[in-house]
């Protein structure tokens, strides 16, 4: 699991904070110094920190659990989807809804609902629907897809969540610990790192910085889900040779 070296997280940005009066006190242990009003990250810790986060994203994805990517700040939003659905992690990047998670049961039936408008536009013998109908469908399908679509395959709460920027993010972040979920996070200056099983001080507002810390994670679940399955194909083989 390569992880990125000093300069390249220098090069990224992930050293800047927010401005000194936005600060939050609790984030001290991981502040270098300030420039000219601004707090900059202290990048070793940021190191150290996202080595214990990536190790603990790689253990929950070899364990088979899922982890949820949430960051519906416009300019992370992008970035979390196409890493999420490259390792086929559920994500959230429009909107989240509350009770997403703590009431799930409720927003698996809006999947469902969903599901099944998918399939009576697809279904070419179905004369009963009118073309204004059929539009009413499509909208409020799409509507459902935007906010949904991420977390459409997902029929068990996560083990896990990844969240870009926790003080944007939190009724997510309520909902996660509520529910006994692990939590790992980017934490900028201005947020409570407590709050968090695994918080990575970085700046969580420059995109690069987003896809840095994001890939590194995704990085982690790839290589879990790796092991995974040769865990999996060692056992087929076994069981074959009894």
């Amino acid at each position: 699991m390569a992880q990125p070296t000093y300069k390249e997280l220098l090069d990224a940005g992930v050293h800047f904070g927010h401005l000194k009066k936005k600060w939050n006190p609790k984030m001290q242990p991981y502040i270098f110094m300030e420039r000219k009003g601004i707090h900059i990250i202290d990048l070793n810790r940021t190191m150290e920190t996202l080595d214990q986060a990536a190790s603990a994203a790689r253990q929950i994805a070899r364990s088979g659990r899922k982890i949820l990517f949430v960051a519906t700040k416009k300019q992370a939003r992008e970035i979390v989807a196409k890493a999420a659905r490259s390792v086929e992690m559920p994500f959230v990047t429009e909107r989240w809804l509350g009770g997403m998670m703590t009431n799930f049961a409720t927003i698996k039936k809006s999947v469902k609902k969903m599901n099944n408008i998918d399939k009576m536009l697809a279904d070419t013998n179905v004369t009963s629907v009118t073309k204004k109908e059929r539009l009413t469908l499509t909208r409020e399908r799409n509507k459902l897809e935007k906010v949904l679509g991420g977390i459409a395959n997902l029929n068990r709460i996560p083990g896990a969540i990844f969240i870009i920027d926790i003080s944007h993010e939190h009724i997510a972040l309520a909902e996660a610990k509520k529910l006994g979920m692990r939590t790992i996070a980017m934490v900028d200056t201005n947020s409570d790192p407590n709050m968090v099983d695994f918080p990575i001080p970085a700046n969580d507002d420059a995109s690069k910085s987003i896809t840095i810390i994001t890939n590194t994670i995704v990085d982690a679940i790839r290589e879990g889900l790796k092991e995974r399955n040769s865990k999996k194909n060692e056992k087929k083989a076994a069981e074959a040779k009894q």
